[in-house]
This record gives C-alpha cells, structure tokens and sequence, in this order.
C-alpha cells in the first residue's frame, strides 16, 4: 500500500512537470474507485491551472482553486494505485481509470483493486474537506515531536505500534514505516504506549523523520504494485533491518528477526534489541 513517502515520490516526481499547466480534460473508464468519480468531470477541468502540488498525509492535492470555477482535485492511491504521465494517445491496459490530460502529456491513474479514489472540492479550503478533516499530525512537520507523542499518549493501554499506524493520531506511518521506526529507536511493537518515557518518544520521533526521509530518497518501497510517475520503482525495501525478514539474523546482533501479528498486520521486531 502506498504510504507517505510513496506518496511524497509522486509528488516530487510529478513537479517538474504539472505545475503551472492548463488542464484540457478528464477521460474517465470508470465511475467508481473506492468512491464516486465526480460527475462531468472532464468539462469541470477543462481550462484550470495546476498552481501547486500539495501532501496531506496519503492524499495528493492538485491545487486548481485560483482559476475561475476551480477548487482541487484529492487523489488517494489506495493499495495498489499508482501515477504514470504517458504521452497523449498512449493506448489505456486494464487498470488505467482516470486520465487529466493536458496539451503535451497526461496524467493517468492506474488503480488494479480500485481502492484508491479521485475526489474534487470546490473552493480553495481544502482541509475542510471530509476525507483530509479528521486526520492527524504530519510526521515530517515542524509539530511531530517527542514531547507531542508524549503528552497524546499518556493513559493509552495500546501497544505502540498499532498506535503509529492510526491515521487519526499521525499519517502515513504504514507498516514497514512504524516497523523500521521502532527497530532504529530500540522500542518492542508490544510496548503500551502510555508507559514510553518522554526520552524513548523523543528518540522514536527523530527515528520515525529518519526513517521516511531515507525511503523518500529511496524512491519509496515497491513490494506489489508501487511505480514512480517515469515508471521506475522504489527500493527502501530492500534496505530494512526487520521488515519481512522473519528467522534472519538482526543485523545488529545476529538475534533471529520475530514476527507476530497486531491489529491484523504482521509486526517484525528483534527480540534483544526492541524493548
């Protein structure tokens, strides 16, 4: 599933390009992702500017409001949605739902289990917008601190992991993420999160900046569908210390990496260095 530095791939990768240019269009070859495709898309694009290309946890924000009628266009790539431009008239596979076409290229979303989803807001707040209203802090904004991690978690019965991964609470800190997270800070996934002390959270936000920035530059984890906007893949994943590396050694101490499953996810974990 693609989370925030997936994401954050596709943003920067569609800058260069997008900013700045007129929309001609939407070819739509479905009415449903996860949600309705708005209707009458393709004449409500026709003529907007893409100003600016934003993140809101797993969402991109394509920015369109200062044109006259505009608003934003929301695009969520759900588990398996991915993001290609593709000259004009290059032939649609199976999977490829939704173009926004433009003069010279064309943005084409490619979503295999349809789980992903392509929303509009009219008007230029967008944080108003249900699907961005209820979520939680940025992990890579200037907020996300040890110290707030502390204070939202005290009197929390939870283990900590689960935890990371409420988008409520915090975005985009998918499962390899909250995993690879917890290894760098030394913290067991069991771990209650009311009884961290503010010390290990000030260790376990610094681990988490780490641990998305060094995917980003990575170009992500490609582990099913994931592909960047030219095509290529990303390869955190093939860099993680405890993630799908169950029974080999803990590279730190050679411990046999342990799996288990919370909150319907499997958590990787080494028993001597976690606590």
């Amino acid at each position: 599933m693609p989370e925030l530095p997936e994401v954050e791939v596709s943003r920067q990768g569609l800058l260069p390009y997008l900013p700045g240019r007129c929309l001609v269009g939407a070819i739509v070859r479905t009415p449903k992702l996860r949600h309705e495709i708005p209707l009458g898309l393709d004449a409500r694009l026709a003529g907007l500017r893409i100003d600016a290309i934003l993140r809101r946890g797993k969402y991109l924000l394509l920015d369109c409001a200062s044109s006259r009628g505009g608003g934003w266009l929301l695009i969520h790539l759900g588990m398996s949605g991915s993001l290609r431009l593709v000259p004009p008239g290059t032939p649609a596979q199976r999977h490829d739902h939704v173009d926004l076409v433009f003069q010279h290229t064309v943005l084409r979303l490619r979503d295999p289990r349809r789980f992903g989803a392509l929303l509009w807001h009219e008007g230029t707040d967008v944080e108003a917008h249900p699907a961005l209203a209820a979520l939680g802090r940025e992990p890579l904004a200037d907020g996300f601190c040890g110290e707030w991690l502390y204070a939202v978690t005290r009197g929390r019965r939870v283990a900590v992991k689960p935890l990371l991964m409420d988008s409520h609470l915090v975005v985009g800190i998918g499962n390899i993420y909250a995993a690879e997270s917890l290894f760098r800070a030394g913290i067991s996934p069991l771990r209650r999160a009311g009884r961290i002390s503010l010390q290990r959270y000030r260790v376990l936000a610094e681990a988490i900046r780490a641990t998305l920035a060094a995917s980003i530059a990575a170009g992500g984890s490609t582990v099913r569908d994931y592909v960047h906007s030219d095509g290529g893949a990303g390869c955190f994943q093939l860099s993680c210390a405890v993630y799908d590396r169950q029974a080999e050694p803990c590279l730190v101490c050679a411990t046999p990496i342990r799996v288990l499953r919370q909150a319907g996810r499997s958590s990787f974990y080494c028993p001597a260095c976690q606590r």
